[in-house]
């Protein structure tokens, strides 16, 4: 049996302002420590000093205080960092599923193209009209901010997840990323809406 305490880590949640054990291997947040972990294993996990009143890593200091606006669509697996939505209590769908999911709402943002480009090619980024995305996250979006067409508000470098914030700030406004964008949520449209 594989040892436990290889598939475990210690974040910090900035929402909560306190650390959580994560499995690399199932993406299960816990804000205790797993049961099958002793005090030694627990110890010695990657960002363990967190535990201990340790500081979490400071947040990237931004180049300038730029901030955007935007939006998203974002359609979960059973992948996803935490799979239960506003929909689905358990989101049971393969990240294959997901991507067709999402790349049929692409195909109706943009009429006439045959769907996302793949991650090697070098494709513009469409402008697609902002009223039909802001629908198609309220009706669709498996995020919370679905209740808000998709709208994530204002913000900064540092405050998304990587992948999200280099594809949200690769925009100009009115634009829409031209690849589904993937993070430890799921899978994501992102509109930029200034």
């Amino acid at each position: 049996m594989a040892d436990p305490s290889k598939e475990w880590g210690v974040y910090f949640s900035r929402t909560h302002q306190r650390p959580y054990f994560r499995s690399s291997v199932t993406n299960e947040s816990l804000w205790e420590a797993p049961p099958q972990l002793s005090r030694e294993q627990i110890a010695s996990l990657p960002g363990a000093e967190l535990l201990t009143g340790g500081k979490p890593a400071p947040k990237v200091p931004s180049q300038s205080s730029e901030k955007i606006s935007a939006s998203h669509l974002l359609i979960k697996h059973r992948g996803s960092r935490r799979p239960s939505s506003w929909k689905e209590s358990h989101v049971t769908r393969t990240t294959e599923e997901a991507y067709e999911i999402l790349a049929g709402h692409y195909r109706e943002l943009v009429p006439g193209s045959t769907g996302p480009s793949d991650e090697g090619a070098s494709v513009p980024n469409p402008k697609p009209d902002r009223a039909l995305f802001e629908q198609l996250a309220l009706v669709h979006s498996d995020c919370s901010s679905h209740a808000q067409a998709g709208a994530l508000g204002s913000f900064g470098r540092g405050a998304m997840q990587k992948p999200f914030e280099d594809a949200a700030f690769a925009l100009q406004p009115g634009e829409m990323t031209s690849k589904i964008v993937s993070t430890d949520s799921g899978l994501h449209l992102i509109y930029r809406t200034a």
